[in-house]
């Protein structure tokens, strides 16, 4: 109720009117299956208490759009003739410009709009603030004028607005997971054909908890989008083998087979995609079976490939995901997100976490940074507050 109440007052004061709905949009963890959803491959995440609110009001007779962020407190005008030729002026901006636009690329007419929003994600930490933001302007919008979109599409216009408008070349999960979202579950979504299912997550005397590195990556400035081109070339060295769309298609006989025609890297890539998502096949078995020692090996093992094979950890979350791991009762660690900074995932049992946290210390002496811990709860997808 704090923060609903906070962006009634904050409307009010921007805008000069209450508005006329409030949403909140979950972030995201993604327990394993990292850089395979842009692959046509398969992941396990789930959505997390952590999240933006969002609230929005029409303009009536308008094609405006107004947007407010109270975090960087700072507003954005622009008219929607004006958002078909370009984007924002700033960074934070982009995402709700870019959700606007692709709706009227897809022909659906609506008003103008008022938004304020407010985040609890850390910026730049790779629990999917972005995605967090776009389906929550889409799916106010959609609310807000009865707009008639499928959910899956509602996603797929939010992806295609940070392809498009942001520039990085994102897959479907985060998206999905802040619409899809169900509190206490996991979620096996295959990243090809969008079928989903839930999974319980029942850790016993456990839990998951994310620990912030506070190395802020860009994705745009990062090496991200050159992975995604590493992975499509490694495509088509394996298509000489037998015919495919995605490192998806492939095995790891296929893999033998084309290993010698790869480049350095398109051989490491490909090996990690493949192998990650067979670890995301095991994963869910293990979580179902309620398995933990085996499902946290697959954690390790999932850093490990991140870290030699597609190679986008960094000294950090090394140090954060090692150290974890050397504590008895911590069952696996690792990085999670695209990388080049953001946050680790453990799964540790609760009487372990004192001392997990007391280590953590050593981190600041090491590398000048906090480490900040939280913990995870898996939410609900977007809803109306």
């Amino acid at each position: 109720m704090k923060i609903k109440n906070l962006l009634i007052d904050k409307h009010k004061e921007i805008f000069g009117e209450a508005p006329e709905l409030i949403v909140h949009s979950p972030g995201r963890v993604n327990i394993i299956g990292e850089h395979t959803d842009y692959n046509d491959g398969f992941v396990l995440p789930i959505a997390i208490s952590l999240g933006i609110d969002l609230a929005i009001s029409r303009i009536q007779d308008s094609e405006v759009i107004s947007v407010y962020s109270l975090d960087k407190e700072k507003k954005i005008v622009s008219l929607y003739a004006y958002l078909m030729k370009s984007s924002g002026s700033d960074d934070w901006a982009n995402y709700p410009i870019g959700v606007v636009k692709v709706l009227q690329k897809h022909g659906h007419k609506f008003g103008g709009v008022r938004i304020s929003f407010t985040g609890s994600i850390p910026e730049g930490a790779g629990l999917s603030s972005s995605a967090a933001l776009e389906i929550a302007v889409a799916y106010a919008v959609q609310q807000l004028y009865k707009l008639k979109i499928k959910d899956k599409d509602l996603i797929k216009y939010c992806q295609q607005a940070e392809q498009e408008v942001v520039g990085v070349r994102c897959g479907i999960m985060d998206q999905f997971t802040a619409k899809f979202g169900k509190a206490g579950n996991a979620m096996f979504l295959d990243c090809r054909s969008l079928d989903h299912r839930y999974i319980p997550l029942k850790l016993k005397s456990a839990e998951f908890i994310i620990t912030n590195s506070n190395v802020h990556h860009k994705l745009v400035r990062s090496a991200y989008n050159q992975r995604v081109n590493e992975c499509e070339e490694a495509v088509k060295v394996l298509n000489e083998v037998k015919p495919g769309k995605s490192l998806r298609d492939y095995n790891l006989d296929d893999y033998e087979k084309a290993r010698e025609f790869f480049t350095p890297e398109e051989k490491k890539r490909a090996f990690h995609v493949i192998t990650e998502n067979n670890r995301v096949i095991e994963a869910e078995k293990s979580l179902k079976q309620g398995d933990l020692k085996k499902f946290g090996q697959l954690m390790n093992d999932s850093h490990d490939s991140l870290k030699l094979y597609f190679e986008v950890s960094c000294a950090e979350l090394d140090w954060l995901a090692e150290t974890a791991q050397k504590i008895n009762g911590c069952y696996g660690s690792r990085m999670i997100g695209a990388g080049f900074g953001g946050c680790t995932l453990t799964l540790i049992e609760k009487k372990s976490i004192p001392e997990y946290i007391s280590k953590l210390k050593a981190y600041q002496e090491n590398f000048g940074l906090t480490a900040i811990t939280y913990e995870v709860t898996p939410s609900d997808g977007v809803h109306k507050l």
